[in-house]
């Protein structure tokens, strides 16, 4: 009878170990096709700004170092090699695009530009996707690091290496401020 209940324990704390572990699998998997749906969005947005920044130099000539600013953000940004350095990529490219804006804003034959409207309105597109996309990255990422901190999950964290990911933050106080995307 003693061996049956300590069998039939050691059968529970298998299960819920096999179980917790898959659960890991389950939300860092969601974490990474999170993290990939956000990726495509800013991926379009890479592709975007280099014809935005051709229209703005052809009424703007000589805000060049503002324009060679804007695409060496969106070079660092788009040949980042992990998470934290594509987030931090991104914030920096967030800021140049600011800068662009502002550009641009001295230009109201610029503003009146056809090709220049429809790719303002792609790219305010683009940021709503890119938002959304923070959004649920952020959830899921959440989700993934309190498993991995709270009490009896952590322990399960620990033996297989399951560890914090970064969350989507905004970390510069002048990146707080809403991007102004309508001229």
């Amino acid at each position: 009878m003693v061996f049956a209940i300590v069998g039939g324990i050691i059968l529970l704390i298998g299960i819920w170990f096999l179980t917790s572990y898959n659960g890991f699998i389950r939300l860092r998997n969601k974490a990474e096709e999170a993290f990939s749906a956000m990726d495509v969005s800013l991926k379009k947005r890479y592709d975007l700004i280099p014809n935005l920044v051709e229209v703005v130099k052809g009424y703007a000539r000589h805000e060049r170092e503002t324009l060679e600013a804007v695409i060496a953000a969106r070079n660092m940004a788009a040949s980042a090699s992990s998470a934290e350095k594509r987030i931090e990529g991104d914030s920096v490219l967030s800021s140049t695009l600011k800068s662009l804006f502002a550009v641009a804003e001295s230009y109201p034959e610029l503003k009146a530009n056809q090709n220049f409207t429809e790719l303002q309105n792609q790219l305010s597109r683009i940021e709503e996707e890119i938002a959304g996309a923070r959004r649920y990255y952020n959830a899921v990422v959440t989700k993934y690091n309190t498993r991995t901190e709270i009490f009896p999950s952590s322990i399960v964290a620990g033996i297989f290496g399951f560890e914090r990911k970064p969350l989507y933050e905004v970390n510069a106080e002048n990146e707080r401020e809403s991007v102004k995307v309508s001229f």
